[in-house]
């Protein structure tokens, strides 16, 4: 099982802090650590990065927008310490450019975020890479997975679709996890989950006991830090515990075969009735 830990735009645009975020994720065991880049000018027309929005940088969405993103001497520094960790990394981007950006990296898989399934140029340069791809599946009807699906397979890109509600934060009752072996079934791929609920392990845990083969969870130094995704993350003092519980989870469901185990004979032997 694949664990990414998504620190997403949590960092609050401070490298400092995502490499705290990283520390955190690597010592409790996750697999890689995620984030999100944007070119604003791609992403958002100039009316909106004009309009108003209050935050600690400024007035205008444009303001919090730019604060948030990290620059390119700030991704060489978190490439650094990721490689000096033992951390893999990558980020998920949400246009042409910043895909562009993070591949110059090298990084050793891509991500699609639920947003960017209708974004068929961004879908195009991500499969032609045939690099491993997680495809998050929030707020998309299967007929719209059924299309990006046949391109990576046209394509001959390695992917894993990820069950996702894109809710922040998500209720528990919403979460839908019978869609993992649904998915499974459908495309014949593995399917992880990508989660935004606030509860620590309980959704995670079913996901993983239906079987989901990644699990993306979004990290946080702190709940109460300002930003949108911050309330449906984990605390990284909560991530070992984490990290223990979802990945004791394929061992304690077994193989399914039922028969008289190792550790039961002795107990067999003392206390077994036999009568004819």
């Amino acid at each position: 099982m694949y664990l990414i830990a998504e620190c997403g735009i949590n960092g609050n645009g401070s490298e400092e802090l995502a490499k705290l975020m990283i520390r955190h994720a690597h010592e409790a065991g996750f697999d890689a650590v995620k984030f999100q880049k944007r070119s604003l000018e791609q992403c958002y027309t100039k009316e909106f990065l004009d309009s108003p929005r209050e935050s600690p940088w400024g007035k205008t969405q444009r303001a919090q927008k730019e604060a948030l993103e990290f620059s390119r001497l700030q991704y060489t520094l978190i490439d650094a310490y990721c490689k000096e960790l033992g951390v893999a990394w990558s980020a998920s981007a949400w246009d042409l450019d910043s895909q562009e950006f993070i591949h110059s990296f090298n990084v050793p898989f891509n991500k699609v975020a639920s947003p960017m399934l209708g974004n068929w140029p961004l879908l195009r340069k991500i499969a032609s890479e045939r690099k491993r791809t997680f495809i998050s599946t929030g707020m998309s009807t299967l007929a719209e997975i059924d299309e990006v699906v046949a391109l990576f397979r046209k394509a001959d890109c390695p992917f894993e679709l990820m069950h996702c509600n894109s809710t922040y934060p998500m209720p528990e009752d919403q979460a839908n996890l019978n869609c993992i072996p649904m998915l499974r079934d459908r495309y014949g791929c593995e399917v992880g989950y990508s989660g935004h609920e606030t509860c620590l392990t309980k959704v995670c845990v079913a996901a993983v006991a239906l079987g989901a083969s990644s699990i993306e969870r979004h990290i946080t130094l702190e709940r109460a830090m300002y930003g949108s995704d911050q309330a449906a993350s984990i605390e990284t003092h909560h991530l070992r515990d984490f990290v223990e519980t979802v990945r004791a989870i394929p061992a304690i469901l077994g193989t399914g075969i039922k028969d008289v185990t190792e550790s039961e004979w002795p107990a067999r032997k003392k206390l077994r009735v036999e009568v004819a």
